[in-house]
């Protein structure tokens, strides 16, 4: 049994849905498709929602199911409060080519940062990272070595055998995984203002792990009573889409 768990354990963390996906233009108004590309070669697809005079623009990295397509609502929410949105699908996602792993997605994080640094023009000191789930783990460590001009974590769990433990209690987790995402310790590196937002009935990413990475970091705390991991609220609802806005620069 666990020979199987170890040599399928990606299978069961990265749960991609694929493509093809419309247009940028043909999910929200003024959006462009544009390609990153990665330190080791791959062209991975993404969507720009530049707003005219943007406070800040945003770095989505998203969590472990699903495609940019269903950041849309995210994304249109803070394009409305002026912040221009920059939605990642990983290699593998979203009809990306190869496969997720730890380090690869570390490289796709740091293509999007480039595109928009050098491509999109957008200044270092008016960029956010925003990171769901999963996908906190990813911008904690670039956070840790490019700071942005804030950092949000959605669910953000301490690492990731320790969320495993909590569903896969029969299995060796810490020994199995090759993936490890250490949250917790990534944040204690990053020098930028970190804001925390959770739900207080997450049944797939425990709250008192969220409140741990929020106490390494010195983070704000924004705490979602009732909320589930994947409840709408915590895709772009009210205290999500404040959260980030409020760390845009004026």
């Amino acid at each position: 049994m666990f020979g199987g768990a170890f040599a399928f354990q990606r299978k069961l963390i990265y749960l991609p849905s694929g493509g093809p996906l419309p247009s940028a233009a043909d999910v929200l108004d003024g959006g462009r498709d544009v390609t990153l590309v990665t330190a080791d070669g791959l062209r991975l697809a993404a969507w720009h929602f530049p707003v005219d005079s943007a406070r800040a623009t945003v770095l989505v990295a998203p969590g472990n199911a699903g495609n940019r397509h269903v950041r849309v609502p995210l994304a249109r929410a803070l394009t409305a409060r002026g912040l221009s949105v920059l939605l990642l699908d990983y290699r593998g996602y979203g009809g990306n080519p190869g496969d997720p792993a730890e380090d690869g997605l570390a490289l796709d994080v740091r293509a999007a940062r480039e595109f928009l640094l050098h491509d999109a023009g957008v200044p270092a000191e008016r960029l956010l990272y925003f990171g769901e789930s999963l996908g906190s783990a990813v911008v904690a460590e670039l956070a840790a070595e490019h700071p942005p001009a804030g950092l949000v974590l959605r669910s953000p769990f301490t690492d990731l055998a320790s969320v495993g433990a909590r569903h896969y209690p029969f299995l060796p987790v810490r020994w199995l995984l090759l993936d490890r995402f250490p949250t917790a310790e990534h944040v204690t590196r990053v020098e930028a203002p970190v804001t925390v937002v959770y739900g207080t009935s997450d049944s797939i990413v425990p709250p008192d792990q969220s409140r741990a990475v929020a106490t390494a970091a010195g983070a704000t705390v924004v705490e979602v009573p009732g909320a589930d991991h994947n409840d709408r609220v915590l895709l772009d609802g009210p205290e999500l889409v404040d959260a980030i806005t409020d760390l845009a620069p004026p």
